[in-house]
């Protein structure tokens, strides 16, 4: 079992002089369902190399088991350091991928062209496609085999319009993730704030917020065992 997991080279948050990039728990825990369960994991990234992290993600009151098991790993460090070029990686090498968010990949992952290959190359060979929080900007302008939004009616989530003005960046973000994936024919559901959930529609797997990271890697294993 070998899956994909595609993470942001982007570390600013916008012109605010914020620094943003991957949200850890949104790596962690789904890296760690994933090795779990066996998979021989794979990084990739827009410009490959280190991945850089939000620091407010590794603030106290955002640690979490799994970004605590982090700090004490070392191979997973050195793989967030050494990530794989997106343009260097082929979707018939794997079994699934998977897009952690932070506000990162609003900014490189939403127009990428080798994403958005891997994506349309995935969903024709029938393959599981997950994504959490603000990684599922990645799907917005995604195709499937004809031509057509991969989104359009499936049933799916992700950060808030709520969340996001929670966070206060609702005028910092070039968009708002809800409303493009509505836009693009998702079905757009959601919980309350940062409550854990995560939808399955068939072989899209998609997460709402930081929280729903475990659920959403573990709803990924089970349509790869499906």
């Amino acid at each position: 079992m070998k899956i994909l997991m595609v993470m942001t080279s982007h570390e600013d948050f916008g012109t605010t002089g914020r620094k943003t990039g991957v949200w850890m728990e949104e790596f962690a825990a789904p890296y760690y369902r994933f090795s779990e369960a066996g998979a021989e994991i794979t990084l990739a990234s827009p410009a490959g190399g280190q991945i850089p992290v939000d620091p407010a993600s590794l603030g106290d009151d955002f640690k979490t088991n799994d970004t605590r098991r982090y700090e004490k790993d070392a191979e997973a460090q050195a793989l967030l350091a050494n990530t794989k070029k997106l343009d260097d990686v082929l979707a018939s090498d794997f079994d699934a991928v998977f897009y952690p968010g932070g506000h990162g990949p609003l900014y490189d992952l939403t127009d990428n062209a080798a994403s958005l290959a891997l994506l349309s190359e995935f969903q024709a060979a029938s393959k599981p496609i997950g994504a959490v929080c603000h990684g599922v900007t990645a799907l917005i302008k995604a195709k499937s085999k004809s031509n057509e939004p991969l989104v359009a009616g499936l049933e799916l989530t992700g950060f808030t319009d709520s969340e996001e003005a929670a966070v206060g960046a609702t005028d910092i973000v070039p968009f708002s993730v809800e409303q493009e994936l509505k836009n693009a024919g998702g079905k757009f559901r959601s919980a309350d704030d940062w409550a854990d959930f995560s939808v399955r529609d068939g072989l899209l797997i998609t997460g709402q917020n930081p929280g729903s990271s475990d659920s959403s890697a573990r709803f990924l294993l089970e349509a790869l065992k499906a």
